[in-house]
């Protein structure tokens, strides 16, 4: 193809130098790029485009091909009297549209790469070009077309150009420069609602469809007669499913509502819809369709976004993504952010530019006044600060600005961020030296050297830094140039001072306090006490707290180093204890276990006391919760334990208490009443207590003459609430008798249910007795209680009362199932006059023991006391209608109640739509007596057509009447639920 003259016939000399003869090889060797093919070659050789097209690098390229045979097929003429003229419509440009047309067949007609490559105008030429040939006449409404009664090619073309044209104006409102200017797309936005309403009618196709290819187009160009057929049959073209096609049309259409929301925020929910079905659809068809191509990661956003705009109920699995909570808690007001933000730490799903943009908004609001969200916003800072730090990026000014007047709290809460933001086992060197060399960074920037010190000596600024490092760290800090003071008297350096030690002193403490390992607390104290022997290293922190019966025997011993060590490996072990870690409070008791025995016996009955207790809370919280029987060692250890006779020992009442409450939980009835000791009962109030409730539950239910013990009982617990027996009350009378450990009723805050059942029935009887009492409240076994009280005004009733409320909200803890006592809350609810709460509980009893009301509730729960309760509750809250039903309930109904109740015509209930539940005839027909009179018409027949129900005829057998009747009762009962739970 090269113009120059052969090698061979290049004159050289015979003493060409090496120089030139390499160069003459190399200029010989070089390939030789072959020329671009102009547009009319494609013209002149009809399989040249598919041959080209077929190339694995075509130049040009397909998208350059159909600018240049559309460019050359729009040009206009030039008439004899130099007047510009349209193009004209000769063979020359039709084939030219023709192959511009092909070219984009052979591209799939992709949209995502013709629009990345064309210019609007261009595409727009195109697309009208691709309608023309699939015969849709010029200037046809699109949105007039019925698309199911077109050709499916033809279909798929008016389809293409409209959700080009959506496409267009979505991308027309991004604030991009325009990288191909064109014509302003007015007429585009003018028709976006007649091209949203054609693809809302594409999604209602049932078949699929066809877009040409080059053959149909090829098939296309010769005479009309010969091809009209196949390319208006379903098989020619390429074949788009339906599935593709109502994919492609939804994330488009979802798009643009997307767009039209930011002036219509209702159109938002249009936009999920169709994101979500577009979602459902990829996971249908698969996401390697070759015809439907999506943005799956800018389709979830999208879905994420919709999530957060649109505020439907249902959407809960948006809520459960940090982005989506941030945004509810910002549209609501709640700035409950800061957990979000610390978890987000970890697993960095949140963009950066998100975090930055929520904390703008905050700092913005406080900017217009709302001061309450200072500290949520240095906090959402600090969280923002140590995800940049981890992720190597620069610390914001925003932190420098938050941290300018630094102090214990916020040091505090940098430290905890910190410290929750990276995982120590699994984390790589690189973060960890970048958390280190952040908490450096932070020592060298604080003036304050308490706030210094915070920082050193927390765990994980140790763990992170080597010894070397932090002793490098103190040399830096030690030569840092003296800050210009305006004092005339010059401040002398910390650093300066000699006694130096006070500082390892303070780290040590801190250390101390935070320790919960004995080996380590025992290695600093031997420290502190090497260092410093002034100090009483047990006062360092205010919430070491030993018992006041302890304290003295521990204060009494004479060695400084073991007295700390004992009274803090105690105070420790009871803190982890009232926690519930179990684990390292038995460590920290065994510790000092193994310490006091060396010198104290009375010390060393003391711990095991402690560790009886901490083995009991260790089985109540674990197996015992599942109802395992705890190992007869341990049982073995409380007898052991209420029987000891040691003299001088100091004993804690709580270990009395919960020795007897584990004997009664785990049913020991038969030690409580037969083997225990008398002279146990008679000098331990605790197990003579538990002695009688004991007795009183392995005699239920029993004969009059077996209630001894119940009688027993039951002065026992009148003595104790008695006002004479309490002990310090206070000025409020209304003090829990169970909470009240020196009143012996401790060991009542229980789980077993029959010990419960007891002691919420003497409870409740005692309740009942006192004089103005109104309503009665209703327990199991109450009738085995005495019924009066010799001395009535010396019991504190008002305590009772609050204890009856705490037992029974107790019990409901337990078993939030057991309709005697939910009974009992009903009537407290009741007795207070709570109406709506005791309709709450006096259904939830029935639903418990009925399956919800599918089978019938037992006489024993719903008894006539209850279901008048039930009325009259009904009746103080307006609901009449509900009161005539439930007068149906009783043994004999109460005509004259529901009659009255009927006659209210201001009723807050749904009236005569619970005609329906009524089963008695007799009432019906006063309905329909009542209605005629008034003239209500329609609520007349209501009551007509519910009378007029077979089954309800009093010539039916009684089987089909009780039928009736009980399928009443549950649809009511469950009705009534529905409203009051």
């Amino acid at each position: 193809v090269g113009k120059g003259k052969p090698a061979e016939e290049k004159p050289r000399g015979d003493t060409m130098s090496a120089e030139a003869a390499d160069r003459e090889a190399a200029t010989s060797s070089r390939p030789c790029t072959p020329p671009q093919t102009s547009w009319f070659e494609f013209l002149l050789e009809e399989a040249l485009l598919e041959t080209h097209l077929k190339k694995p690098c075509p130049d040009p390229p397909p998208v350059q091909l159909i600018v240049q045979f559309l460019e050359q097929a729009s040009k206009p003429s030039v008439n004899e009297q130099n007047q510009v003229q349209p193009p004209p419509d000769n063979k020359r440009n039709r084939i030219l549209k023709l192959l511009a047309l092909k070219v984009a067949a052979h591209l799939k007609w992709d949209l995502d790469v013709l629009e990345k490559s064309l210019s609007v105008p261009v595409l727009n030429m195109l697309l009208n070009e691709l309608l023309c040939i699939s015969k849709v006449p010029p200037g046809t409404k699109h949105v007039d077309v019925d698309l199911s009664s077109l050709p499916p090619t033809t279909a798929m073309a008016i389809l293409l150009y409209n959700r080009w044209a959506i496409r267009t104006i979505v991308q027309s409102s991004f604030p991009v420069k325009q990288v191909k200017p064109g014509p302003p797309q007015l007429s585009l936005k003018e028709q976006a609602a007649d091209s949203i309403l054609v693809l809302e009618a594409a999604l209602k196709l049932n078949k699929d469809l066809y877009v040409h290819t080059i053959r149909t187009l090829d098939l296309l160009a010769m005479e009309p007669g010969m091809v009209n057929g196949e390319t208006e049959s379903s098989t020619a073209g390429l074949k788009i499913s339906t599935e593709e096609m109502q994919c492609q049309v939804c994330y488009d259409l979802g798009a643009v509502y997307f767009q039209q929301g930011s002036t219509n925020a209702s159109v938002y929910e249009n936009a999920k819809e169709k994101f979500f079905r577009t979602k459902e659809l990829i996971s249908k068809i698969g996401s390697s369709s070759l015809h439907c191509t999506i943005d799956e990661k800018r389709l979830a956003g999208y879905c994420q976004a919709c999530g957060v705009l649109t505020s439907s109920s249902n959407s809960t699995s948006q809520q459960s993504t940090p982005y989506s909570q941030i945004h509810c808690c910002m549209r609501c007001g709640n700035y409950q952010l800061v957990k979000i933000f610390l978890e987000d730490n970890l697993t960095l799903s949140l963009p950066v530019q998100f975090r930055q943009s929520v904390l703008r908004e905050l700092l913005q609001k406080t900017q217009q006044g709302n001061d309450a969200l200072d500290e949520i916003c240095f906090r959402i800072c600090t969280c923002n600060t140590v995800c940049d730090v981890m992720q190597g990026r620069a610390i914001g000014i925003q932190f420098n600005q938050l941290f300018l007047k630094p102090n214990k709290e916020k040091i505090d809460f940098l430290l905890e961020v910190c410290t929750r933001s990276i995982n120590l086992e699994h984390a790589s060197e690189s973060l960890k030296r970048k958390m280190a060399a952040f908490l450096k960074n932070m020592c060298l920037s604080l003036e304050d050297l308490q706030l210094v010190f915070m920082i050193s000596s927390h765990e994980l600024f140790i763990t992170l830094l080597k010894d070397d490092e932090r002793k490098l760290l103190i040399d830096q800090m030690r030569k840092r140039s003296p800050r210009i003071n305006l004092c005339t008297k010059p401040v002398t350096s910390f650093y300066d001072i000699p006694a130096s030690a006070s500082v390892n002193i303070g780290q040590l403490e801190h250390q101390l306090i935070l320790s919960v390992d004995p080996w380590r607390i025992r290695q600093i104290l031997i420290e502190l006490h090497g260092m410093t022997s002034e100090r009483q290293f047990w006062t360092i922190s205010s919430k070491w707290e030993v018992p006041n019966v302890y304290g003295g025997v521990i204060l009494g011993i004479k060695d400084n180093l073991t007295r700390d060590l004992v009274y803090i490996l105690m105070a420790k072990g009871l803190h982890c204890s009232a926690i519930k870690d179990f684990v390292h409070a038995k460590q920290l008791f065994a510790a000092c276990l193994e310490l006091v025995t060396e010198f104290s016996p009375k010390l060393r009955q003391v711990m095991l006391n402690e560790m009886l207790l901490l083995d009991i809370y260790t089985h109540e919280a674990g197996a015992g919760v599942s109802g395992e029987r705890p190992p007869s060692d341990l049982i073995s250890r409380v007898r052991g334990y209420l029987e000891m006779r040691v003299p001088d020992i100091p004993l804690r009442q709580v270990v009395a208490e919960e020795c007897v409450a584990f004997m009664l939980n785990w049913r020991e009835n038969e030690y409580l009443t037969m083997q225990v000791p008398l002279l146990l009962v008679q000098t331990n109030p605790y197990v003579k207590l538990g002695q009688l409730l004991a007795a009183t539950c392995k005699e239920l239910p029993g004969p009059k003459e077996s209630r001894r013990t119940a009688k027993d009982l039951w002065e026992v617990v009148v003595q104790i609430c008695s006002v004479s027996n309490q002990h310090k009350r206070g000025n409020d009378g209304r003090v829990s008798l169970i909470k009240h450990r020196e009143s012996t009723l401790g060991i009542m805050y229980r789980y077993e249910p029959l010990v419960l059942t007891t002691i919420l029935s003497l409870f409740v009887k005692l309740h009942n007795v006192r004089e103005d009492i109104v309503n009665d409240i209703a327990a199991e076994h109450i009738s085995i209680w005495p019924s009066t009280i010799p001395n009535l005004q010396s019991v504190d009733f008002e305590a009772v009362a609050v204890t009856v409320k705490e037992l029974v909200s107790y019990a409901l803890t337990i078993n939030s199932n057991n309709h005697f006592w939910l009974i009992i809350q009903a009537d407290i609810y009741f007795a207070t006059n709570q109406y709506s709460a005791a309709l709450h509980y006096y259904l939830q009893a029935g639903a418990v023991c009925s399956d919800f009301f599918n089978k019938m509730v037992p006489p024993d729960v719903y008894t006539d006391q209850v279901i008048k309760r039930m009325i009259k509750c009904c009746s103080l809250l307006n609901c009449h209608t509900q009161v005539a039903i439930l007068c149906q309930f009783l043994r004999e109904i109460d005509y004259k109640t529901a009659f009255k109740a009927l006659q209210e015509q201001n009723s807050h209930d749904a009236m005569d739509s619970y005609y329906d539940y009524i089963w008695d005839v007799t009432i019906l027909e006063y309905l329909t007596y009542l209605h005629h009179k008034r003239g209500e018409t329609d609520k007349r027949q209501i009551a007509i057509k519910a009378i007029g129900q077979t089954e309800l005829n009093a010539s039916n057998p009684e089987e089909v009447l009780q039928l009736a009747a009980q399928r009443r009762k549950k649809k009511f009962l469950q009705a009534m639920a529905k409203l009051y739970f």
